[in-house]
């Protein structure tokens, strides 16, 4: 099958320097000396030095020289000064040009280095969540917004502790390195008490104080917290955060709410409601998505927010984690360009025992 696509706008800047060479070349040969068009040699090297390192734009002024000098001497240039000029000219405009691609490979280093940094710095902030739990099944998506950096201020966790499997979503006020920084405040808090406090207020009160503690005024976190155990329920406490998505065995969506909302982490001191835990049936063969809201914010070229509940089909796969990844492609084509705001998502697929899997829709 043919491919019509147009070439890639590298592979166009890869060819440019030759291609303006030879088009100087036959110029010149065509019209003659009387123009002037031996200096634009000099474009050779100087789009060379758009792509590729300091070695190609030196061949490429190389070969402006040598061409400068054949046209030079076939249009008798030599016998004044203009031919000197032009050699000058391409010789001044590859000295910059070896310049800048230097430069301009240090700096591409320096932002690989820093990726690896982020890399490596979201895999300890943002551990991979356990495949099983249990009898809970978990698949995780991350989308950041600064790609660039591919780490943001979204943060999720699963620990499986004695008192049974706790989860946290949550969202820092705010991007970049800040965020990240109270991003890893909540988590190293959340690891902490999820396996000390016997009930899921004392571990939000632990946030809470640690956040306050840490972060100040400076910033809030919304977050929610769930406690599955095994009375085929699921506690949640809620801290101003979207609620969570529960997908019932026939399909149907349903988005719990708290019986109060509570004031976002960091916001205690404004002396607003305190959660309070609320229960929610969770039986096998049900599925529970918590999210941030960079995912039901998402917006098409309309404006039209991201339709959640209308696509809690795609999550009917037989695989938990190729459910998700068909709803975090079903919401990357819904974003009008790049994503504006970092989207987590954390799916809980209830397997249970003697429970039969989803139908197989892929």
């Amino acid at each position: 099958m043919t491919d019509h696509r147009a070439p890639s706008a590298p592979r166009v800047l890869a060819w440019m320097p030759a291609a303006v060479m030879l088009v100087v070349a036959v110029a010149d040969v065509v019209v003659g000396p009387g123009i002037g068009f031996l200096p634009l040699v000099s474009l050779g090297p100087a789009f060379a030095g758009l792509v590729g390192g300091w070695r190609r734009t030196a061949l490429f002024g190389a070969a402006a020289l040598v061409l400068c000098v054949v046209l030079g001497l076939y249009d008798g240039l030599f016998e004044e000064r203009r031919g000197f000029t032009a050699m000058v000219s391409v010789a001044g405009v590859t000295g910059v040009g070896i310049a800048a691609a230097v430069m301009r490979g240090r700096r591409e280093a320096e932002l690989a280095s820093v990726r690896s940094i982020a890399e490596v710095a979201q895999r300890v902030l943002l551990r991979p969540v356990p495949l099983t739990a249990g009898p809970v099944q978990a698949a995780v998506s991350y989308i950041a917004a600064v790609a660039e950096a591919r780490i943001g201020g979204d943060l999720y966790e699963l620990v499986a502790s004695p008192h049974g499997i706790r989860v946290i979503v949550g969202d820092v006020q705010g991007k970049g390195l800040a965020a990240v920084e109270t991003a890893a405040v909540v988590l190293g808090a959340f690891r902490e008490a999820a396996h000390e406090e016997p009930d899921l207020l004392g571990v939000g009160e632990r946030l809470e104080r640690s956040v306050e503690r840490e972060v100040g005024d400076e910033k809030f976190v919304t977050v929610v917290l769930a406690q599955i155990g095994a009375d085929g329920e699921v506690v949640f406490l809620n801290y101003g955060h979207p609620a969570p998505m529960l997908v019932r065995r026939d399909g149907s969506a349903h988005f719990p709410q708290p019986p109060a909302y509570a004031l976002p982490l960091g916001l205690g001191a404004h002396q607003g409601d305190a959660p309070k835990p609320y229960r929610v049936a969770f039986a096998p063969g049900e599925q529970l998505l918590m999210y941030t809201d960079g995912v039901t914010e998402a917006r098409d070229e309309r404006g039209s927010f991201y339709p959640l509940a209308d696509r809690a089909g795609l999550l009917a796969r037989a695989d938990v984690h190729r459910s998700l990844e068909a709803l975090r492609q079903d919401l990357l084509r819904h974003m009008a360009g790049p994503p504006h705001d970092d989207a987590a998502m954390l799916l809980l697929r209830y397997r249970g025992h003697g429970t039969r899997p989803f139908p197989a829709t892929d």
